[in-house]
């Protein structure tokens, strides 16, 4: 992905960048000077910092700050938008967030990344990057998180997961993999992300199945994806979770109207 040094020096307040991935496309970590917001409009992404773990269909979009390290993942095919923030005292301490994308802040977006590099800051394209910034801010956070775990034999664990939601091992492979006890795993892994590994697990099954289904697989293939035998046994935990059924997701999702938890 291409580096944002200087991409600002234009001396306008947001610069927006297209580019296009193949499956399997994998951006080490790095940083960037600049706030940057990451939105694919087709395709799906993986995004890592130090912290957190995300996954984000097309329906959302990653903010980054200034300065923070990350890693992005393309699952298939990946057409990313890119924008480009100068970070202002107001946003110092910013978290990273995925946010819900309308069908507005999508237009926009794209709208952004057809203008030129010089662009008009105080006539059309000004507007627009203003009520682009606008909408950026209202837009809700998403459920699209896993917190991640400081030490490197947990953090194996938890990249094999993230790679593969649907790994059968149970909690004794796992501690094989992370050279653990079962007992030392346990207790390491609550200490560090606040929830159990199974609990975990979970929580990125949950994560990927809602971006799956975003992007418009059927029920029954995300079942199968994120470890399910039965679609019956995946609907009970999405239910469980989401108050609703994934048919139902599904609708929405189709319908654009995202869902609430």
């Amino acid at each position: 992905m291409k580096k944002s040094e200087d991409v600002l020096s234009l001396g306008r307040p947001v610069v927006a960048l297209r580019d296009e991935y193949p499956a399997g496309f994998v951006d080490a970590m790095h940083s960037h000077d600049y706030i940057q917001i990451l939105y694919a409009s087709s395709g799906v992404m993986a995004v890592r910092t130090r912290d957190v773990s995300f996954v984000v269909p097309p329906q959302r979009a990653v903010w980054l700050p200034a300065g923070v390290e990350h890693e992005v993942a393309c699952r298939g095919p990946v057409s990313l938008r890119t924008l480009y923030l100068e970070p202002t005292p107001e946003q110092a301490g910013a978290q990273c967030r995925v946010f819900e994308v309308s069908d507005l802040l999508r237009a926009l977006i794209l709208e952004v990344v057809a203008f030129p590099a010089f662009y008009d800051p105080d006539g059309r394209e000004g507007a627009i990057i203003s009520l682009l910034l606008g909408e950026i801010a209202r837009m809700p956070n998403a459920p699209y998180q896993v917190i991640m775990p400081t030490d490197h034999r947990l953090l194996r664990v938890c990249n094999a997961i993230l790679a593969n939601p649907s790994d059968p091992r149970d909690l004794d492979d796992w501690a094989k993999v992370a050279g653990m006890g079962r007992r030392t795993l346990t207790r390491s892994f609550k200490q560090e992300t606040g929830m159990g590994l199974a609990v975990w697990r979970q929580q990125v099954r949950l994560m990927e199945a809602l971006s799956l289904l975003a992007a418009g697989a059927s029920i029954t293939q995300v079942a199968f994806e994120v470890g399910y035998d039965s679609t019956s046994g995946f609907a009970s935990m999405f239910r469980r979770a989401f108050g609703t059924a994934p048919s139902q997701y599904l609708d929405a999702a189709r319908r654009g109207d995202g869902h609430s938890r």
